[in-house]
């Protein structure tokens, strides 16, 4: 008889290894880092391609004929191939560096949403979007007469779909969705969101910023026209981003910035633009964080993902047991499906009391709106707190966070 094919285990222990960050104390204590959603601590290889930049490359991009300005653009331009790799772009073509997924949700809004939305159209958004995928959409309405649609949440943090639906009409332009919420970790259904979005010929922008950490993504099989993510947020340094974009939606937008290596041709007469991605990184990038993007992708591509999702998961389903024995917390998001963010209330107890004291004890966790204040608004609550978990996390970090959270409960009682 067959025996039944055991999963593999997870070897978070040599993986934390990878991650120097977390073998450091704060205040005396060892850290329990759980605000991942915030950003995401770095492993060696990230840091050690920084460095080699730095120490052995460093020099400008695209503009040279010296060899370390060609070595810095392959490495570079070899970048961008590895995200093209990571999404199933079609072309590197279609892979825009940017600061962030904020810049490029802005970049999106100003060069698309400017050029081919007309007063009247509709942009549709949900109610549980980040501030970066809400403001810029209220910043094209208020220039251009465009209306902001919201999708209305659940009491479990969900899109409501049937309410989603009966906004969509012929009228909608754009949909701009998060494929997870950062305030409640909940997972939105994107392709299905995709799918009848184009049957009423309108574009979709997934705001990826909290997805790409815990799993693969396809842009191809989803059809998205537009994906953002951040580089912070998987693995990645800070102030690099990118934009995926169909190319023919690209070449059809205008450069948003302008300035060095977004063109071909300037005469004070006229301008001629770069062509694909170019056209749109004016002036110099963040070439370190590219290099550091691409071993942080690199890194995330020796991993076992379903192993690490489900590793996540299972401290998710851990902390949550957990939360439910603790009087009076009241867990904000309890979506059927969401990514490990635990954000939670404790009666008659401020979120930010709470973040200062377990931060006495080494743990590290996040409080306030988390830039999401219209969700605070639908749970008739000022902030939350939120632990939020990344495969190298263990069962020992939730025992120790539910240990600091009894004890700082004491003190505030």
């Amino acid at each position: 008889m067959n025996q039944p094919v055991q999963p593999p285990v997870f070897e978070v222990g040599r993986i934390r290894a990878d991650f120097p960050l977390l073998g450091t104390t704060v205040n005396g204590k060892p850290l329990v880092y759980l605000d991942n959603a915030a950003t995401t601590q770095k492993p060696r290889a990230v840091i050690a391609a920084l460095v080699r930049y730095y120490e052995t490359i460093n020099a400008n991009v695209h503009r040279g004929v010296h060899t370390l300005s060609q070595r810095a653009t392959d490495e570079f331009e070899d970048a961008r191939e590895t995200v093209r790799g990571f999404l199933n772009a079609a072309s590197p073509r279609e892979i825009v560096f940017t600061r962030g997924a904020t810049e490029a949700i802005n970049l999106v809004a100003q060069s698309y949403g400017r050029t081919f939305l007309r007063a009247g159209d509709e942009v549709l958004i949900g109610e549980a979007e980040h501030h970066a995928n809400i403001v810029p959409w209220q910043q094209l309405r208020d220039s251009h007469g465009t209306v902001l649609q919201v999708a209305p949440i659940n009491d479990a943090g969900e899109l409501d779909l049937a309410a989603f639906t009966k906004l969509l009409s012929p009228r909608t332009k754009l949909v701009a969705i998060g494929q997870v919420s950062n305030a409640l970790g909940t997972v939105n259904p994107v392709a299905e969101i995709i799918r009848m979005a184009h049957a009423q010929g309108a574009r979709v922008l997934v705001d990826g910023a909290q997805s790409v950490g815990h799993g693969p993504v396809d842009v191809a099989a989803l059809d998205c026209d537009f994906f953002v993510f951040s580089g912070h947020k998987v693995f990645a340094p800070t102030g690099i981003g990118v934009l995926y974009a169909k190319a023919e939606l690209l070449e059809a937008m205008p450069p948003w910035q302008g300035g060095g290596d977004m063109i071909r041709t300037v005469t004070f007469e006229h301008t001629q633009w770069n062509d694909l991605p170019w056209k749109f990184e004016a002036g110099t990038p963040d070439i370190a964080g590219g290099i550091g993007l691409k071993a942080a992708l690199d890194y995330l591509a020796g991993l076992d993902f379903t192993a690490a999702a489900r590793h996540e998961h299972d401290l998710l389903h851990y902390a949550t047991t957990r939360a439910a024995e603790i009087a009076g917390l009241r867990i904000i998001g309890t979506a059927k499906d969401k990514v490990a963010v635990l954000s939670f209330v404790v009666a008659g107890v401020n979120a930010q009391d709470l973040g200062v004291l377990l931060d006495s004890q080494g743990v590290a966790i996040r409080t306030g709106h988390h830039c999401a204040m219209p969700v605070m608004t639908h749970f008739g609550v000022a902030g939350t707190a939120r632990a939020s978990f990344a495969f190298y996390n263990t069962r020992e970090d939730v025992d120790r966070f539910f240990a600091a959270l009894a004890k700082a409960l004491e003190i505030l009682a």
